[in-house]
């Protein structure tokens, strides 16, 4: 275990990218070797890194809507790691915020990921975070969507919970009509469940 709180220090101190972020480094993310269920986002937006907390806006409250699970379970982290591509703010453009930095994943994702032993559930958000974890499960977001009964039970894609997602859920009301019933149950099913 000291191992693994030395290398949370190390995350918390990295400054690797800290030229490329508009308000500086501060890496944001919920990890616990007990954890059951793996969160992977794309990176921070602006109010998780003034807040200091992953998922703290509204993007957060549709994730554990769509997973079921009330703030205090999610926000634990010996039930939930969230672990994003990225760990800090990448900062924002015309169309949303920008990718994670690439610098994150390589120096830190296998590091903290091999402390997971007890993993049950991923839950993979986005592109990138279905590039990395997903490779070659298909090109667009929508097809690895509705590609999740190939992954299942053990992995679970989905879209970003964003509200500039919005335009999506209505062309992709499979989502929430086949989907997310069955994510919940398997949510909740993998927190009850002592093996």
């Amino acid at each position: 275990m000291a191992s693994f709180k030395l290398l949370l220090e190390e995350v918390r101190c990295c400054t690797i990218c800290s030229e490329h972020l508009p308000l500086g480094p501060r890496p944001i993310f919920q990890i616990h070797p007990h954890a059951r269920i793996l969160v992977v986002g794309q990176a921070p937006g602006r109010k998780a890194h003034e807040a200091g907390i992953p998922f703290a806006d509204p993007s957060g409250d549709r994730l554990r809507e769509w997973m079921g699970v009330t703030p205090e379970i999610f926000y634990d982290p010996k039930r939930i790691a969230l672990l994003p591509m990225g760990f800090c703010y990448p900062g924002t453009g015309e169309t949303g915020d920008f990718p994670p930095r690439p610098e994150c994943a390589p120096a830190w994702r296998e590091l903290l990921l091999r402390h997971l032993r007890t993993l049950k559930l991923t839950l993979v958000i986005g592109q990138y975070a279905q590039s990395y974890h997903l490779p070659g499960a298909g090109k667009s977001v929508t097809n690895i969507v509705q590609s999740w009964r190939d992954h299942w039970p053990d992995v679970v894609p989905l879209p970003h919970p964003s509200f500039r997602n919005n335009l999506w859920l209505r062309h992709n009301l499979w989502f929430e009509a086949e989907l997310l019933p069955q994510l919940r149950v398997r949510v909740a099913e993998v927190l009850e469940r002592e093996d």
